[in-house]
């Protein structure tokens, strides 16, 4: 009579089990005109009020002071890249209901090569988009002069609840 051949239970951990797999937005047959293939940009990325620990992405001495994505966006489209804004919050930021927003941003086609051949990296874009912001009408001295009439007016408030 002939023995049966023994079984081999074998069990796999969670890594083996997904190693073949295609986890997260990452795939190489979706093409680069997928939204899920193009890049994320939050305002934190260059805000120069940020750490990097925090989430800046790039120099300090070429990020911006509190970007909105109102801003960021102006320049994107501006520039001529393809935008898609989403209702998302930065995970590292401490309050994710004041600076909602996330804009995704197509770098390249579908053969690969940059929409614009100034970025080839969204390195370039971040740093960019930092550059221009300050250029921007909102920012000008219109901006600065409204700005500073609101602080001399909570500096004067501060200054009449004082007991002489």
């Amino acid at each position: 009579m002939a023995e049966a051949s023994p079984i081999h239970l074998v069990s796999l951990s969670r890594r083996e089990r997904t190693a073949n797999l295609n986890v997260g937005s990452f795939n190489p047959n979706k093409k680069h005109t997928d939204k899920a293939r193009w890049i994320c940009f939050y305002p934190t990325y260059i805000n120069s009020k940020r750490s990097v620990s925090d989430g800046r992405k790039i120099p300090l001495k070429s990020a911006v002071e509190n970007p909105t994505l109102s801003e960021i966006k102006d320049v994107l489209l501006n520039a001529g890249f393809n935008i898609e804004l989403e209702n998302k919050a930065y995970p590292r930021e401490p309050n994710k209901y004041d600076s909602r927003g996330r804009i995704r941003v197509q770098l390249k086609n579908d053969d690969g090569t940059p929409i614009k051949q100034d970025f080839k990296t969204r390195v370039s874009i971040f740093v960019y988009v930092a550059e221009t912001i300050p250029k921007l009408k909102t920012r000008g001295a219109g901006a600065k002069a409204t700005q500073g009439q609101t602080q001399t007016a909570t500096s004067s408030a501060k200054k009449t609840g004082r007991k002489k």
